[in-house]
């Protein structure tokens, strides 16, 4: 790309990224999926609201806020980080609300679930087994959405957290979404993913092919993937992985 010519700092691109105002997650691992000369810059989702389906619509509605913050800044492309949100919406508002905000800022967006499903397409995914952490009212939303873009949903099962709080989703570690493989029904499945970008997710993407044979996905490979495709920098690196690889190295350095 002719514009990241003469640039110090991110010369291969410049990446934005929106993490909800509490996840601890979506940083490393994204940034983990980056070659170098690939620079990242974060703005966070916010909202003041109580309860987590208030949280997750909040989030998007004050996206141009948060985009806002950049100010003269524009990045090559941009992530909003909270899959939920997106399973929530649905796939005409989100597209539509995301459209017009690219259109507004002139950077391509994308959605964590925008960017899963664009992953699952790649490499060639029909029928999924998803591991989530959330309320039972964003699985069943998660569920519909998936399947409204075509997906057989073999198996969706819900990683436990300590509390209704989805919050305490940042309490859990790759080891919880390892664990809830056991006793999966992966019969039929061809793919495997975990969905929830807050849940720490590269082990269990390493752990989890070792155990079922199947390719792993997670909402923040899926957004590191789309965030290097979109500034032609998706095949940095060889590697095992169907989707992306070069994190793998980077993982026990997070």
């Amino acid at each position: 790309m002719s514009s990241m010519n003469g640039r110090e700092y991110g010369s291969k691109g410049r990446v934005g990224v929106a993490p909800p105002q509490a996840n601890p997650t979506v940083e490393p691992e994204i940034a983990a999926c980056l070659p170098p000369n690939v620079g990242m810059y974060v703005t966070r989702l916010t909202s003041t609201c109580a309860t987590p389906k208030e949280r997750f619509v909040e989030y998007f509605d004050n996206l141009d806020r948060s985009l806002q913050a950049y100010d003269t800044f524009k990045p090559d492309a941009f992530a909003f980080a909270c899959t939920a949100t997106s399973y929530l919406f649905g796939h005409e508002k989100e597209a539509k609300e995301v459209d017009a905000l690219s259109k507004k800022f002139g950077y391509p967006i994308i959605t964590g679930g925008q960017a899963i499903v664009a992953a699952l397409k790649k490499i060639g995914a029909k029928k999924v087994a998803i591991g989530a952490p959330y309320p039972e009212f964003v699985i069943d939303a998660c569920r519909a959405y998936y399947e409204a873009a075509g997906f057989t949903i073999t198996a969706l099962k819900r990683i436990v957290t300590r509390l209704a709080d989805t919050r305490t989703i940042y309490e859990l570690k790759s080891s919880d979404a390892i664990t809830a493989l056991e006793g999966f029904d992966l019969n039929g499945a061809d793919t495997m993913l975990f969905t929830g970008s807050g849940m720490p997710g590269f082990r269990a993407i390493i752990e989890g092919e070792k155990i079922t044979g199947l390719p792993v996905l997670t909402s923040n490979i899926c957004m590191g993937w789309w965030l290097c495709k979109a500034i032609g920098q998706e095949n940095w690196a060889k590697g095992p992985h169907k989707l992306l690889n070069g994190w793998q190295d980077r993982v026990e350095s997070l």
